[in-house]
């Protein structure tokens, strides 16, 4: 059954996967969402005997049905080899009442590394299906952890360059530095002065420049995005919700068909949203707990039903969540609008316009899946503490945010389904903040000293992508204000 692919703002543009893959985002501004959610088509007990690159396979051939058996396969070894730490590549711990699915063992720490290691073999795979001659820029915006994953995805990959851009003060010492090190003679980093939304809203005005996208192709070149507003870095993420599932069931922890509820701290919306189409597979996922830090648009939405970005951005200790326009939300939107495109593209007109909008009382009852809460600051620092000092795990800032809105859930529903947390990142990206609310005595060392200072007490290893950045020289050291962005892309490009 062949999936295709229409735009969030025009049903009637339809493409293959490869096509929406290459675009990333589509020339109406608008993002590709499958024409149906396909279901899975081996049993839940199949799935369970099954590795996570088995699993992987199973569910992107269902989404990516332009793709054969061989290059699908292909992308799939490559992208989940020895720079995962890990064998299982997504390990389950079980801690504080919970299951905690690490995404975090691959090159960068983060759980985009998940996706961010197979986009740029679907791209390449991709461009030769469709005979593209242009060398394929990757233009992203990152508020941490995507812009890490994605250079490290794309360093030296033929045919390609990659150009991130990040909020200069809005991320961790570690992220940058992570970033500002990266090597790679097709890699460009910019610290833009604003915050991660301007970054991101200047990186879709660059994509919707037509004059811009008509020179580009002259001079050989042509944009494609690492977001996750790229369809191709959503479907990787789909499939470690079935991959956690079916461990459970494998472990005896839970029963065929028995339902799961599934935690994920959210700032932009698609790693939420791959978990709603992995329940709309037919997974049984219950609840979809949506975990914000005081940027709490999301919780707001949830509550009221008006998405309102008119409000204070707050930089908080779990910075991949800073967000106040989260994108693919309107992937959302556009399926409890029915598929309506004209309903969808006037919502989205009047988030542009007047920074909000209000959806319908049909709409918001298609939302009962949905539960949102968020942890301030402090809650955030004291479930770090609580855990550590019950069991002994170690959880970064973002993965505490969708601990505390678990523990708030409980509370408030009585609810005791059996739990999966996507914990998102590891506690060595986010070292003082968490060492700081384990004990504010850490705050005297410095950011090297806390690396091997949780080590010991979580007794896990310094991660190489840290252990790789200690004495690293920084290769990037470009700076602009947002409205220079578009320079800064053609001075790299040369055009």
């Amino acid at each position: 059954m062949e999936v295709l692919y229409s735009s969030t703002r025009n049903k009637n543009l339809t493409v293959k996967a490869s096509e929406a893959i290459l675009k990333g985002l589509s020339d109406d501004g608008g993002l590709f969402v499958p024409n149906q959610i396909p279901a899975l088509d081996k049993s839940l007990k199949e799935l369970s005997a099954m590795n996570y690159k088995e699993v992987a396979y199973e569910v992107m051939k269902l989404f990516l049905t332009d793709f054969t058996e061989t290059e699908l396969k292909t992308c799939i070894e490559r992208a989940y080899d020895e720079k995962f730490d890990t064998e299982v590549i997504a390990p389950l711990v079980e801690a504080a009442g919970a299951y905690y699915l690490e995404l975090f063992h691959g090159s960068t720490i983060a759980f985009k590394d998940m996706a961010l290691s197979i986009l740029p073999h679907l791209l390449i795979t991709s461009a030769k299906k469709n005979n593209i001659k242009n060398e394929i820029v990757i233009l992203t915006a990152t508020s941490g952890d995507t812009g890490k994953a994605a250079l490290a995805g794309f360093a030296g990959v033929e045919g390609t360059k990659i150009i991130v851009f990040y909020p200069k003060n809005g991320v961790s010492p570690i992220q940058e530095k992570q970033m500002v090190t990266q090597k790679g003679a097709n890699t460009f980093v910019v610290g833009i002065h604003g915050n991660f939304d301007d970054a991101q809203t200047g990186v879709k005005k660059i994509f919707s420049d037509k004059d811009m996208a008509k020179e580009m192709d002259e001079k050989g070149f042509q944009f494609s995005s690492a977001n996750s507003i790229n369809i191709g870095r959503l479907v990787p993420q789909i499939c470690y919700y079935v991959y956690a599932y079916s461990k459970l069931l494998a472990e005896g922890k839970i029963t065929e068909g028995e339902k799961i509820n599934v935690v994920v701290p959210t700032g932009n919306f698609g790693n939420i949203l791959a978990a709603f189409y992995a329940k709309n597979m037919g997974l049984p996922i219950d609840k979809l707990i949506c975990a914000s830090n005081d940027n709490k648009v999301l919780y707001d939405f949830f509550q009221t039903g008006v998405y309102d970005r008119n409000r204070e951005f707050v930089l908080t200790t779990s910075p991949s969540m800073d967000i106040l326009i989260s994108s693919n939300l309107e992937r959302l939107i556009y399926r409890i609008a029915g598929n309506d495109a004209d309903k969808n593209k006037e919502l989205m007109s009047a988030l542009s316009g007047q920074g909000k909008y209000e959806i319908t009382a049909d709409m918001k009852a298609l939302l009962a899946d949905f539960y949102g809460n968020y942890a301030s600051e402090a809650e955030t620092a004291a479930i770090i503490k609580k855990i550590y000092e019950d069991c002994g795990y170690v959880i970064d800032t973002h993965t505490a945010v969708a601990a505390a809105v678990y523990d708030k859930y409980v509370k408030d529903s009585k609810d005791q389904t059996k739990t999966v947390i996507a914990s998102t990142a590891s506690p060595f990206k986010f070292t003082r903040s968490v060492m700081n609310a384990i004990d504010a005595k850490y705050d005297q060392m410095g950011d090297f000293e806390l690396v091997d200072e949780l080590s010991k007490i979580a007794n896990v290893e310094v991660p190489n992508a840290i252990e790789e950045i200690r004495t690293a020289p920084v290769v990037h050291d470009n700076q602009c204000d947002v409205d220079q962005m578009q320079n800064v892309v053609r001075g790299f490009l040369g055009i």
